[in-house]
């Protein structure tokens, strides 16, 4: 229960026999147990030029009772608006082939969106699920056949797949009518594919101190202005060992490195090397990490989470 006295905010009560002013005291109950609601299907046109009707089951919970209470009046309403754009957004960039394929990856996907927008109302989206109703119109006909024959290209999306798509099926149908030239073109294309490849190969894993030594560079007054916090980060290694660090984003340009920070932090991170190179590399959502329990927060949430804003610089300056 969220009381209200005077106006003013007090700590949240109950469960159990709560005490009220009459006159004096507002309260509002705020159910903490998961919820379930269904965004209306509604027309979708997808990549490809269909016309569909989806909506989704949407299951949700509220883990900052007073956020829920002060940031938004109609929590469920609002829950529902954002659910409904964020799906016709990711949807209008999807065929039809891939929607009915990745239904349950697109809808992971829609989860994390979600959140993002949910997490500042202090409510948590456990699950979405798409549920299409209707082809209301099939997909536009595609000018060729052979291209659709073509293995995707590693490493491009969009429009820039569908032109690799056709260039690779105009190339096979003219080496058809050449009996030696399909050979030299397969070792040609081998030959080009290799170099691709290499960055991939040559991408390794970084090492907790090369991620630390990547924050340094991305440091700097606006980010101290966005996040204003410090935060120690204790890693578990692989081998059983704990190693700290600090990240100081409360004043001047920012510090990182080695150890703990000057004073007491803010907040104290506890998590594994793996999911720390997740979170750096964008695999990884703080708010995710935590509702799954691989993020122990020591210290103030809302603190915690802005850290992703230090992700998202680092994201922007790879």
């Amino acid at each position: 229960m969220i009381i209200f006295r005077l106006g003013r905010i007090r700590a949240p009560q109950g469960p159990g026999v709560v005490l009220l002013l009459p006159f004096i005291d507002h309260w509002q109950r705020v159910d903490l147990r998961t919820r379930a609601f269904n965004v209306p299907p509604c027309k979708l046109t997808s990549r490809d030029g269909a016309v569909i009707s989806m909506g989704a089951d949407v299951q949700f919970r509220v883990w900052d009772p007073v956020l829920s209470v002060l940031v938004v009046k109609d929590l469920v309403a609002a829950t529902r608006m954002t659910a409904q754009n964020a799906m016709t957004k990711a949807l209008g960039k999807k065929s039809l082939r891939e929607i009915h394929a990745e239904r349950l990856r697109i809808g992971e996907q829609l989860l994390l969106d979600i959140n993002d927008m949910t997490k500042s109302w202090g409510l948590e989206v456990d699950r979405v699920e798409l549920t299409m109703e209707a082809v209301l119109q099939p997909p536009r006909d595609t000018p060729a056949g052979p291209p659709a024959a073509v293995p995707p290209v590693p490493g491009l999306d969009g429009t820039a797949q569908q032109l690799a798509a056709h260039l690779l099926g105009t190339t096979l149908a003219l080496a058809s009518s050449v009996p030696s030239a399909p050979e030299a073109d397969s070792v040609e294309t081998v030959s080009e594919v290799e170099p691709a490849g290499a960055p991939h190969l040559a991408r390794r894993t970084p090492s907790a101190d090369e991620l630390l030594a990547a924050v340094e560079p991305v440091l700097c007054e606006a980010l101290v202005g966005q996040v204003g916090a410090s935060f120690q980060v204790d890693i578990a290694l692989p081998g059983g060992a704990r190693s700290s660090y600090f990240i100081d984003l409360s004043s001047g340009s920012g510090r990182a490195g080695r150890g703990v920070p000057q004073g007491s932090p803010d907040v104290v991170l506890e998590l594994s090397e793996k999911d720390l190179q997740d979170l750096v590399l964008g695999e990884l959502r703080p708010l995710s990490a935590y509702m799954s329990g691989r993020l122990q927060v020591r210290g103030d949430l809302h603190l915690a989470l802005k850290l992703e804003e230090l992700f998202k610089a680092m994201k922007q300056r790879r």
